[in-house]
């Protein structure tokens, strides 16, 4: 080539580099969770389910089904608790379900899910429940979210009540204003997804994190006329496919945002289905219990993560994963710092989501507490059980009408979960050493944070947030 051609030449090209601008700094993922209201281990298709939920079936194909996924409690409240804070409820002083004008709250001072990412430049907002406390200072605008549309508390704390006529009207609000009492709960479903939607159109072009906590399938239940009778199975089938329809919403808007491969989403459930509600109320697929216990029934949900070329398409993890570990995973996947100051109980689990879990062990134990007492824990394929009593369903109720209840009572018993996921062969004098081992595992929890039976005080409690 003639030097002087390849001189002006490379001066063209050098010209051209000298003025293009430096390549944008990475950006960190969107991160969506979708969480259910008492949605059943086995409400959904690819859990075994008949009524109809293609947008999840989608994402279990396109992304990771969870197996073995846990939640911190089998109550609202605690288990929110849980899932904002990557803490077991108790270590957060929240348990049961908050109720109106409760005089307790998630304390200020805990760090979010919410706040961890704000860090990170992200915009964070809720369409949907809150139940984390309805005071003022304890909602979730104080919590790290920038905007919030919905119920403070479950959407049977009303006036209409099967049982409990005291409650007041019930609020729904527009971040820190109520701007209707006693809403019409079958548009629920629909003006959250709308608010999401449009959420992620005004924030595509900066990293965001949308938390939908649906209030269905929860009872009172409540389709739009859109999709009551479309399933032809009922009307909580009715109310799960609507849900379905929602997640497609979100799933819709991303893709046409041009997010959908730089988007997490993760959808599961609060706790297992409330099984004394008869026909509106869900499956557990035949784990023992239901809501409010301590077996799996309770404690064990569905959990779906996708995110297209990062979570391997059509996977299954089998082995032990929950709520409390969102938010070190979430902080790790944005580049963000989880909490150093505090105990984190939770575990990052990017490493499982991102198809690396052999190589990097995750947590393997998990702590099962009703209330303040500690009833169970799980460790590998291992669940022990201390001796309980627990809330048993005798009789069910039928089109919303409440069935009743009846206490059972469990001594220390030992199951393997592989072999035995109903939670019905105790193996307790057969593997006297693993009782052993996952006695002394549960000796420290005590200390940490405590056991009501025995009374325990553990160390490591932090207080909740309270209303002098």
């Amino acid at each position: 080539m003639n030097h002087s051609i390849f001189a002006l030449a490379l001066a063209v090209v050098l010209a051209g580099c000298s003025s293009a601008k430096p390549p944008a700094p990475s950006r960190p993922p969107n991160i969506v969770v979708i969480f259910c209201d008492d949605l059943g281990y086995g409400d959904i298709g690819s859990y075994g389910s008949k009524t109809p939920t293609p947008n999840l079936d989608r994402m279990a194909r396109e992304g990771m089904r969870f197996t073995d996924f846990y939640v911190g409690q089998a109550v609202c409240s605690a288990s929110r608790a849980a899932l904002l804070t990557g803490c077991y409820p108790g270590r957060v002083g929240i348990q049961g379900a908050l109720a109106p004008k409760s005089k307790v709250g998630l304390n200020p001072k805990e760090i979010t899910i919410a706040e961890v990412l704000k860090t990170r430049g992200y915009a964070t907002a809720i369409y949907g429940k809150w139940h984390l406390g309805d005071a003022p200072q304890f909602l979730p605008t104080r919590q790290g979210f920038d905007e919030w549309f919905g119920l403070p508390y479950s959407n049977d704390m009303w006036p209409n009540h099967p049982t409990n006529k005291k409650f007041p009207p019930l609020p729904l609000y527009e971040n820190e204003k109520v701007i209707e009492l006693m809403p019409d709960q079958s548009l629920l479903t629909k003006k959250y997804t709308e608010r999401a939607v449009g959420f992620i159109e005004r924030n595509k072009d900066k990293p965001f994190f949308l938390y939908v906590p649906h209030s269905m399938p929860h009872v009172p239940i409540f389709a739009s006329k859109e999709f009551t009778g479309k399933t032809g199975l009922g009307l909580y089938a009715d109310v799960i496919h609507e849900i379905d329809w929602s997640v497609g919403q979100i799933l819709a808007s991303l893709k046409k945002q041009g997010l959908d491969d730089n988007t997490l989403v993760v959808f599961t459930s609060d706790n297992g289905p409330w099984r004394v509600f008869g026909n509106h109320a869900g499956s557990t697929a035949g784990l023992r219990e239901d809501k409010g216990t301590s077996f799996d029934g309770g404690v064990k949900v569905p959990c779906i993560a996708r995110w297209p070329g990062k979570v391997p398409a059509g996977s299954v993890h089998r082995r032990l994963a929950g709520t409390i570990d969102l938010l070190p995973t979430f902080a790790t996947l944005a580049g963000a710092e989880a909490p150093t100051d505090r105990v984190i109980d939770g575990r990052d689990m990017s490493a499982v989501l991102l198809g690396k879990g052999g190589a990097v062990p995750h947590r393997d134990t998990q702590f099962i507490y009703w209330g303040e007492h500690l009833d169970a824990m799980r460790s590998g394929p291992w669940k022990l059980h201390f001796k309980h009593p627990f809330r048993q369903t005798l009789e069910v109720g039928m089109d919303g009408a409440m069935g009743t209840y009846g206490t059972g009572n469990i001594e220390q018993s030992l199951f393997n979960l592989e072999a035995d996921p109903f939670e019905k062969n105790d193996l307790a004098a057969a593997h006297p050493d693993v009782v052993a081992r996952l006695t002394a595992l549960a000796e420290r929890m005590r200390d940490d944070i405590g056991d009501s039976n025995p009374k325990r005080v553990g160390r490591g409690v932090r207080p909740a947030g309270r209303i002098e």
